[in-house]
């Protein structure tokens, strides 16, 4: 019994051999262009302008933090206690400052990353499947899922010029 199952394993692997060198794949690294596409670069420049006022609040509140503590390691020592403690609940308060402020930047930012990517979805599909129809392809691959590809087997520049257009 045993011998016959792996009789038949053989050879379903030997029938299934040849269709597996007709495939014809290629590999495209999906962020790379994606990301270098000009709508992606656009994106990220109107980003910077409509973040610009809350990163300079976030490095306002580090910068301030920092010398708070720069001060508390310094003059520490030669402080009353009074002091010294007021400016360690200065210091606190703008650590939490800082951390709710860049907390905030931060998802916000992630937020309008993956709705950039989702609103980009269709229009990378219609340009894999355009590859795919040019080239004659039957798979196309991230290039993230590749241990090896030939070089003429990356797509990543042709899917580029087909997001820019």
């Amino acid at each position: 019994m045993f011998r016959l199952s792996m009789a038949v394993l053989l050879a379903a692997l030997m029938a299934s051999t040849p269709v597996a060198a007709e495939t014809r794949v290629g590999v495209v690294d999906l962020r790379q262009a994606l990301f270098s596409s000009s709508d992606a670069r656009a994106f990220s420049e109107k980003m910077q302008q409509d973040f610009a006022g809350e990163e300079a609040r976030v490095r306002e509140a580090q910068d301030t933090a920092r010398k708070l503590k720069e001060r508390l390691e310094k003059d520490g020592a030669m402080m009353n206690e009074s002091e010294r403690s007021k400016i360690t609940t200065e210091f606190q308060e703008k650590v939490k400052e800082f951390n709710f402020l860049k907390q905030r930047l931060d998802s916000t930012v992630a937020s309008r990353k993956q709705q950039f990517l989702e609103d980009a979805r269709p229009e990378v599909d219609a340009a894999v499947k355009e590859l795919l129809e040019e080239h004659d392809l039957d798979l196309i691959l991230p290039s993230e899922a590749v241990v090896y590809a030939k070089p003429d087997m990356n797509l990543t520049d042709e899917l580029l010029e087909k997001l820019n257009r």
